[in-house]
């Protein structure tokens, strides 16, 4: 057994713990604009980034956009989930292959999407000063509704199909058992359907989460230059100012909070589930 899990450890040293080592590391050190980068071994980009009320503020726009872009997420899943693992026949493979297929086009192509959408010149603006609904087009663009309908779109494929895989094991002689004790189809989804379901939740919802507070594309193309959030702050700090050292700091920040969150979230849930 050990020796089919050694290529496996491995390939996760090499790929991913080594290069967060490497990040740490370069997260300890001072920056210079001259040098870029001086060896040294510091916490003040961590401190710096905590003290700073505008990296404070990025943060918590993070946090609040993947909460609640998580929670839209689960909203429109579950009853889509629900809807395709109680389906049979032939347009059960049609409907997965649906769900399945915007996570072959890539995030950018998608955020352009919601551009052509959003936009002032878009096709809902479009439409609504074609009709004469309204005389100026609707501010749909660079703001907080916009990033998080472009997440959403990214990220609701992986709820469905985590869901759904786990309501398909929910035996239906259960929901039937229930109905025909008197309780209603709220009842029934209440009492039986959503606790079989939880681990589904907690999977589903961990997932999305991580892929939420890591959103760059959405953020960047759909909230505008004065929309941040971590991980387009993150892009800027190695890109546009060199700056290493911080920009791993605020790597190491966001994976720190994201891991934590999803620990205590999935406790939480799990804690329920348990009841």
């Amino acid at each position: 057994m050990a020796a089919l899990v050694l290529p496996a450890g491995v390939l996760v040293l090499l790929l991913l713990v080594a290069p967060m080592l490497l990040l740490f590391r370069i997260s300890l050190n001072e920056f210079s604009p001259t040098q870029m980068m001086v060896e040294a071994t510091t916490a003040a980009n961590y401190f710096r980034a905590v003290q700073d009320p505008y990296y404070r503020q990025v943060l918590v726009t993070t946090l609040a956009v993947a909460t609640g872009s998580t929670l839209l997420t689960l909203g429109l899943g579950f009853p889509t989930a629900y809807w395709l693992a109680r389906m049979q026949g032939r347009w059960k493979s049609f409907a997965t292959i649906v769900v399945m297929f915007p996570l072959l086009v890539g995030n950018v192509v998608r955020a352009a999407g919601w551009l052509a959408l959003l936009g002032n010149g878009g096709a809902i603006n479009a439409a609504l000063l074609g009709l004469g609904v309204n005389a100026a087009p609707l501010p749909l663009l660079y703001n907080t509704g916009a990033v998080v309908a472009g997440i959403v779109a990214v990220v609701l494929p992986y709820m469905i199909l985590t869901l759904s895989a786990v309501i398909e094991g929910i035996p239906r002689q259960a929901e039937e058992a229930a109905s025909n004790l008197g309780a209603s189809p709220l009842t029934v989804f209440r009492r039986v359907v959503l606790p079989l379901a939880l681990p589904g939740v907690i999977a589903g919802s961990v997932l999305v989460f991580v892929l939420c507070m890591n959103t760059y594309a959405s953020a960047v193309l759909l909230g505008g230059p004065q929309f941040k959030m971590m991980a387009p702050a993150v892009y800027d700090q190695f890109v546009r100012g060199n700056n290493w050292p911080f920009g791993a700091a605020l790597a190491f920040i966001l994976l720190g909070f994201t891991l934590v969150l999803t620990v205590v979230g999935s406790a939480v849930l799990g804690r329920c589930y348990r009841r």
